[in-house]
């Protein structure tokens, strides 16, 4: 089935006042479906990771990716202290109330990796707009040493004379992502870099690493999946350091909780290979 896809903007309220948020918006061509599934990328990327899968989820649902404020295109904070889960979340419901004004749809899923997961976590932990949950290499219990080994790379200022280079790059810091097909690789690293004069930068604002000057902990969100009641797909890449087996164990003792792990993957799966897709595919549409 041929699927649209386009990018759209929406305004969004945030503490410095309006910004713009861009997502990436995918559908059927000949109908407007009555699900919404929404895609949210990791701490790092943008909406277009979720390119090869929203393909083919978009032939039964209606599937946005949005960016995260301070990444892609969507607009960049001035204050580096406010980025962080109350900004998201407030854009995300914001999100929420535009696209269930905008169609009449029935059902929402949501798919998140690793920051998109926690986004979504938080969400189902208050709201009951959301009916699935698919949390991608992300639980509520997070190893201080995997955020450390984030935050040695996020927010350097890497500068890059050609697209070659941004993919090297991501082929070496984000080899946990697994074995992705050239295309694939190229498409993250064409994806993910934009041309400040004549160099070529990530897409993300370098200010999100402040958080990660802070971090002395693990983090412990078990009282948020507490809260969660909505039946969950858990993925983990078998080599996770982020998503620990004894973690996600734990959380698929609950009956509504299904695991799969995608072995030679770390952190996080990308979503990308027929085999990741299918998964996600046959537990949202069964």
């Amino acid at each position: 089935m041929t699927v649209l896809h386009s990018q759209q903007t929406l305004m969004v309220d945030t503490p410095e006042g309006k910004k713009t948020m861009a997502y990436q918006l995918w559908q059927p061509l000949d109908h407007i479906p009555e699900r919404l599934v929404i895609c949210v990328h990791g701490l790092t990327r943008n909406g277009r990771d979720f390119d090869f899968l929203a393909r083919e989820l978009a032939q039964q649902a209606l599937v946005v990716c949005p960016d995260v404020l301070g990444r892609g295109d969507s607009e960049r904070m001035f204050d580096a202290g406010l980025y962080g889960y109350p900004l998201y979340l407030q854009q995300m419901n914001q999100l929420l109330d535009f696209l269930s004004a905008e169609y009449s749809f029935q059902q929402c899923d949501w798919v998140g990796t690793s920051m998109g997961g926690l986004i979504g976590m938080m969400l189902a932990a208050t709201s009951p707009s959301l009916n699935r949950l698919v949390l991608n290499d992300v639980g509520y219990f997070i190893p201080l040493a995997a955020l450390q080994r984030i935050g040695a790379y996020v927010g350097q200022l890497k500068r890059f004379h050609s697209l070659a280079g941004v993919e090297l790059y991501l082929r070496d810091i984000a080899r946990s992502f697994g074995p992705l097909t050239d295309e694939q690789w190229h498409h993250l690293a064409a994806h993910g870099c934009e041309p400040i004069g004549y160099q070529l930068m990530l897409r993300y604002d370098p200010k999100i690493a402040a958080g990660f000057a802070q971090l002395e902990a693990d983090v412990d969100l078990s009282s948020v999946w507490q809260q969660v009641t909505q039946p969950v797909l858990l993925l983990r890449g078998a080599e996770s350091d982020l998503l620990l087996a004894e973690t996600a164990q734990q959380m698929a003792i609950r009956e509504d909780v299904e695991l799969v792990e995608f072995s030679r993957v770390g952190h996080a799966p990308m979503l990308m290979s027929d085999e990741q897709i299918a998964v996600v595919r046959n537990y949202l549409f069964p």
